[in-house]
């Protein structure tokens, strides 16, 4: 059995509902038709009624028997309007405001999450990061005890020689640049996300050009190393090293030379990147040149479960990504 099917498996015990908000997208609807078929998830389309239906009819998609909801239509459209003006309202929204933006299929899709209609949200097919994430952050908020939001893939290597070839790579698709408390609530939530989603302990290695001091100090690993000194002060109950270079985080044989004694050292599988442009790079060179499925970005810090689809993704992708959110929502 793969690993996503372990994880529709476990999403099977507890049916939750996820919405997806982009039902005119051929790809949508073709995963809702397996998801349908393979009942770990129930699912809420939301947009053009008439265009979706006669878009999954010209393609042989079977939808049969899933709801799909317009908001210009919906008999809830008044109520998600006045909700979204009672949580925006003191940052100036007016009930007009309000009325236009809960047309938006995203927005509406997540009205549904916090009204409690739906359990979590899979959005991005169609839509930028930043459309699927602002309404999250409006609507829904951080979770309780989390100050940032990040982003994470969830990597599974075929034929992998190190690990299990499950990792969490981190933040691989929202902080650009991010501080060294930032890195620290990065790796934290990465933690949370791999034990969440793999059931087995995490081991992070921060990641930089250099191990422990085998390259020239810079603010780049510096940056590294106090955010690996702030997680062991904070958080001395995870097992996280750094800075450590890529092999000596997951090769047990550069780990003996490079980093000997380190609980981490080579058997790293939560990777966390000094940066976006590294860890973007990086989840894409695995997935393209080691065949890899990469689900994500998934997001971790939010109140409730909303991740972002990379709009080149395929309709197995979003199948993938909509039984994690399912998994997360019942983890919750």
């Amino acid at each position: 059995m793969s690993f996503i099917d372990t994880i529709k498996q476990r999403a099977k015990q507890n049916i939750k509902t996820i919405v997806l908000p982009e039902a005119e997208d051929i790809r949508v609807l073709q995963a809702t038709e397996r998801i349908l078929k393979e009942e770990f998830a129930n699912v809420i389309l939301v947009g053009d009624d008439e265009k979706a239906n006669k878009i999954a009819k010209e393609n042989g998609v079977n939808i049969e028997g899933v709801r799909i909801v317009n908001p210009s239509k919906s008999e809830k459209y008044e109520e998600y309007a006045n909700l979204l003006y009672d949580l925006r309202k003191h940052k100036g929204m007016t009930i007009e405001e309000a009325k236009k933006i809960a047309l938006d299929p995203v927005y509406y899709g997540v009205l549904m999450v916090k009204a409690g209609e739906a359990d979590g949200l899979v959005s991005g097919a169609a839509h930028s990061t930043s459309d699927t994430l602002r309404p999250a952050l409006q609507i829904l908020k951080t979770a309780e005890g989390t100050k940032l939001v990040s982003a994470f893939f969830l990597m599974v290597v075929p034929n992998c020689k190190y690990g299990d070839g499950n990792f969490v790579f981190a933040d691989c698709g929202l902080n650009a640049n991010p501080s060294i408390e930032e890195l620290e609530q990065i790796a934290i939530s990465s933690a949370k996300s791999y034990r969440q989603l793999v059931q087995k302990d995490p081991k992070i290695a921060m990641l930089s050009y250099s191990t422990y001091g085998s390259a020239v100090r810079s603010e780049l690993t510096e940056k590294t190393i106090q955010a690996t000194n702030l997680i062991k002060t904070n958080n001395p109950d995870l097992d996280v090293d750094g800075e450590l270079q890529l092999d000596a985080a997951i090769v047990p044989e550069v780990a003996k030379s490079k980093a000997p004694g380190s609980k981490v050292a080579g058997q790293a599988n939560v990777l966390v990147f000094p940066d976006l442009n590294a860890g973007n790079i990086g989840y894409k060179l695995v997935q393209r040149m080691a065949n890899a499925e990469a689900y994500g970005p998934l997001c971790q810090g939010i109140a409730k479960p909303v991740n972002d689809l990379s709009r080149g993704c395929s309709s197995d992708d979003i199948v993938g990504v909509v039984a994690i959110t399912a998994l997360q929502a019942h983890a919750l």
